[in-house]
C-alpha cells in the first residue's frame, strides 16, 4: 500500500525544472506529505485529540517509524528520526513552517505561494529551502491557523488577520486576490516578551531615554506611538506597559490579540469579522465604546485604523489618562494628520479646528519609530504636543536620534541628543511624585 502511495505520479508542474538541490527538497516534502496522508488513515484522530501534546508526539512518532520501516528508503537512521519529527509537526503543528516558528532567530516568516518561503533574521530577508507540496497543502495550513481563532478564509473572504497561540501576528491572502497562489505572512513574537532592558541591549533605546519613557507612563501621559510596518511599535508598547501599576485596570483592544501585558488586571478584547452571511462583525470602534462601560483606568488600542480613533480620543479626554495606541505614519506630524483622516471615517461631522483641538487635548506625547537600513529598530524622535496655535496643533521635539555614520558592514552608528527644550509634562509628573533630572534635557549632552 505504501509502495503504491509513494510511487504515485506527481501532477505536471508548468514551472521550470528544479535544480538537483531543489529537487531533493521537493522530494522530501513530497514524501512527508504522502506519509502524513497515510497517517491520517491509520491514526484514531478522535482519540489523539484527547491526549497531551507529549503523548500524541510519542504515538505519532511510533506510527511514523513503523511506516518508514515498511519501505526501504535511502535514508540514514538519523534522517529517518528527523523525518519522523517533521511529520509529527505536520500532524500536530503547522507543517513545513513549524521549525521556523521554533527558531528564535527568525522574526518574520513570509510564504510567497507554495514554492517560496522567506524568513527575516536579524533584520535581513533570506530564502529558505522549505516548500509546500502544492496549493492545497498550503491552504490546509492556513485554514488550521485561522480556524483556531474562529476566523475563515475563502473566495468570499480572501483576506484574513489572525494570530497564533503565542500572539504571533498572521495575515493570509488567497485567490482570487492572490494571483499566483496563497500568501502567508507571520510576524513572530518573542517567546520572552521584550522589556526595556532588552530594548537597550539591542540598541533601540538608551538608559536615559528609558528613564523618560518610564516617567511618561507612570505619570499617566497619553501616548501615540507612530512608525512604519515592522518598526517595532507593538514591541515598544508592550515594553512600556510594564511601567503600569498592578493596581490599575487595563483594557486592551486589538484586531488580532497580540499584546503581551504582564499585569494581573488586564481585560483583553478582540474584533470579530462577519460570518458567511455577512453578519456579526464587531469593529474596534464597538469595543472602544464597550470598554468605557468596563471601568478601565487605561485603554490600550493595539493600532488605530479608522473611526475608533475618535472614540479613543474621547476616552483620553474623559478621565482615562495614561492610555496608549499605535498608528502607521512616517513622522509625528504625519501621525496627527492620519488621526484627522480617521476621525472623518467615524461619520461624524466635526469642524477641522474642533477636531484638532480634540487631538491636542487628548494626546500628550508622540513617539516615532524607524526600521533602519541595517535592520535595527530605533526610537528616532519623541515629541510633546503643547496645544493649539491658531488652527495648527503645536508640538516640540524633546529628543531625537542623530545618525553619525554607516560602517563598511552597513551598520548605522548614532546617538540620542536632547533638543534643549524642557518638556511641559515635567510639571505634571512632579505633582505625581515623579522626578526626571533636568540635566537629561541639556542639548550638549549625549543620552547614554
Amino acid at each position: 500500500m505504501l509502495d503504491a502511495l509513494l510511487s504515485k505520479p506527481k501532477p505536471q508542474d508548468p514551472s521550470p525544472a528544479p535544480q538537483p538541490a531543489q529537487k531533493a527538497a521537493y522530494d522530501l516534502v513530497d514524501l512527508k506529505v504522502r506519509l502524513h496522508q497515510k497517517l491520517l488513515d491509520v491514526l484514531n484522530l478522535a482519540a489523539l485529540d484527547k491526549l497531551s501534546r507529549e503523548r500524541a508526539e510519542v504515538e505519532i512518532g511510533a506510527a511514523t517509524r513503523d511506516l518508514l520501516a515498511q519501505q526501504p528508503l535511502p535514508l540514514t537512521a538519523a534522517e529517518k528520526n528527523k523525518l519522523a519529527l517533521e511529520i509529527v509537526d505536520e500532524v500536530l503543528g503547522l507543517g513545513p513552517i513549524e521549525p521556523l516558528l521554533k527558531d528564535d532567530t527568525v522574526s518574520d516568516i513570509l510564504v510567497n505561494t507554495e514554492r517560496l518561503v522567506f524568513v527575516e533574521r536579524f533584520g535581513r530577508i533570506e530564502e529558505t529551502p522549505i516548500r509546500f507540496r502544492d496549493v492545497r497543502h498550503l491552504l490546509r495550513i492556513i485554514n488550521k491557523i485561522v480556524a483556531r481563532v474562529g476566523r475563515r478564509v475563502d473566495e468570499s473572504q480572501p483576506m484574513v488577520d489572525a494570530r497564533l497561540p503565542d500572539g504571533s501576528r498572521v495575515n493570509a491572502v488567497v485567490a482570487p486576490i492572490a494571483v499566483d497562489g496563497p500568501l502567508l505572512s507571520i510576524r513572530k513574537f518573542a517567546r520572552t516578551p521584550f522589556t526595556m532592558e532588552r530594548l537597550i541591549g539591542v540598541g533601540t533605546l538608551t538608559k536615559d531615554v528609558v528613564m523618560v519613557l518610564d516617567a511618561v507612563v507612570r505619570g499617566r501621559r497619553n501616548v501615540l506611538i507612530s512608525g512604519g510596518t515592522g518598526s517595532g511599535k507593538t514591541t515598544l508598547l508592550n515594553a512600556m506597559s510594564r511601567s503600569i501599576s498592578d493596581r490599575e485596570r487595563i483594557i486592551t483592544i486589538e484586531d488580532a490579540a497580540e499584546l503581551q501585558l504582564q499585569q494581573r488586571h488586564v481585560a483583553r478584547m478582540e474584533t470579530r469579522p462577519s460570518n458567511i452571511e455577512g453578519k456579526g462583525e464587531i469593529l474596534q470602534r464597538d469595543l472602544v465604546k464597550n470598554a468605557l462601560r468596563m471601568r478601565p483606568d487605561r485603554i490600550i488600542v493595539g493600532e488605530v485604523r479608522a473611526g475608533e480613533s475618535f472614540d479613543m480620543l474621547q476616552a483620553m479626554n474623559t478621565g482615562h489618562e495614561g492610555s496608549m495606541t499605535t498608528i502607521h505614519a512616517n513622522t509625528p506630524r504625519d501621525a496627527l494628520s492620519r488621526l484627522e483622516q480617521m476621525i472623518g471615517m467615524a461619520g461624524i461631522d466635526v469642524p477641522v479646528r474642533s477636531m484638532r483641538a480634540q487631538i491636542a487635548s487628548a494626546i500628550h506625547v508622540v513617539m516615532q519609530l524607524e526600521r533602519m537600513s541595517d535592520g535595527t529598530r530605533r526610537l528616532v524622535s519623541l515629541q510633546e504636543i503643547t496645544g493649539m496655535e491658531s488652527d495648527v496643533i503645536s508640538m516640540h521635539e524633546v529628543f531625537r536620534y542623530h545618525r553619525r555614520a554607516t560602517d563598511a558592514d552597513g551598520k548605522i552608528h548614532g546617538e540620542y541628543r536632547a533638543t534643549g527644550i524642557r518638556p511641559k509634562f515635567l510639571d505634571e509628573l512632579k505633582t505625581r511624585g515623579i522626578d526626571v533630572p533636568l540635566d537629561t534635557f541639556r542639548p550638549d549632552r549625549v543620552l547614554s
